[in-house]
């Protein structure tokens, strides 16, 4: 894999309870010498799927490479969450092979697919395939979820979710994005019930898909990795019942570079900055500052007029002091000389 190259990504969806988490571990221990990232959103089981995935973790996978998010469904806080830690992945070293992403068991799979379209990450990683569990038992029952009582308590514990699918809808919408669909707990539905959940799954997908049975999350992680979908450009063909409501195609955003020497006061730059997403709507400005009289370079996030600041190192000999802020908003926002005068004071 070159520089240049694209890095593949799996998003791994299904209901709380359908051996995600089971899954991405045995993907860690046959990582085969891929070097594997994991991003787990399980916000109903707060810390307890990122604990059991660092337990896993090898060479291959340090527990540095997997990231836990707890701040609410990933697909209802793309902007803050999601973005910030792909591109936190993409800026490890040695660099990833492989991303897998264990979504929430309540996350719309759509609109963090189309979330690979942002400007900052859009050349730089690819959907290698959106993998779907599902519990045999509970499909073939028409439940859709193995434990209906832990999934309400996932909703209702989770204030960032801004969504209140109907499960039989979520079911539809997970299998709608699908690019595989592996089917769980066969040895508890019997053959039966695997017969009825294939039935189920033939007739809800919107397209072929294909399904594979598995006990335990055990598969070679081949039949998983290396999908090569490129999902992000097939969007059309996955519809949602979420599609038109409320909804922003990626390239409906654009982003700006405002470079500017030194400046005097951190405190001034991050007011101005709350400013700036407060009065033109600017979703994120990220980037470096040169403090004057400072030896270490200032790493600046925003995510709206929520900002954070840190020294993060010194200043390379012969590197030019300046300050240099990447600036993303929807097209209509971007005014590069109002942003620039609101930047500059």
């Amino acid at each position: 894999m070159t520089d240049l190259s694209r890095i593949p990504v799996t998003i791994v969806t299904g209901f709380l309870g359908a051996g995600k988490t089971t899954l991405v571990s045995e993907l860690i221990r046959r990582s085969a010498g891929r070097r594997l990232a994991v991003v787990v959103n399980e916000f109903g089981t707060l810390g307890i799927d990122g604990e059991i995935l660092k337990g896993c973790a090898i060479p291959d996978c340090p527990a540095e490479n997997i990231v836990e998010l707890a701040n609410g469904c990933i697909c209802c806080t793309v902007a803050d969450d999601f973005i910030p830690t792909v591109e936190q992945l993409l800026a490890l070293d040695p660099r990833p092979d492989h991303i897998v992403i264990e979504t929430s068991g309540l996350a719309l799979p759509k609109p963090l697919l189309k979330a690979f379209d942002w400007p900052a990450i859009r050349s730089r990683i690819t959907v290698d395939g959106v993998v779907a569990l599902a519990d045999a038992e509970a499909v073939a029952a028409g439940r859709f979820a193995p434990d209906l009582a832990r999934l309400e308590a996932q909703r209702a514990a989770d204030p960032e979710l801004d969504h209140d699918t109907p499960l039989a809808e979520l079911f539809e919408d997970q299998l709608a994005c699908a690019d595989l669909v592996l089917l769980t707990k066969g040895d508890l539905a019997g053959a039966e019930g695997i017969a009825a959940a294939r039935a189920t799954i033939a007739a809800t997908a919107p397209r072929p898909v294909p399904v594979v049975e598995l006990v335990d999350g055990r598969i070679d992680p081949a039949v998983v990795l290396g999908l090569e979908a490129a999902a992000e450009d097939d969007i059309d063909a996955r519809p949602s019942h979420h599609d038109g409501a409320d909804d922003h195609e990626h390239d409906d955003f654009d982003s700006l570079v405002h470079q500017m020497g030194e400046i005097d006061d951190p405190a001034d730059l991050v007011a101005r900055i709350e400013a700036l997403a407060r009065e033109q709507d600017i979703l994120r400005v990220k980037g470096h500052a040169a403090v004057r009289g400072k030896p270490m370079r200032l790493l600046v996030q925003a995510v709206g007029a929520r900002v954070r600041t840190q020294y993060d190192r010194p200043w390379r000999p012969g590197e030019p002091r300046v300050t240099r802020l990447v600036v993303i908003a929807e097209h209509d926002r971007i005014d590069p000389a109002a942003i620039g005068a609101a930047l500059a004071g």
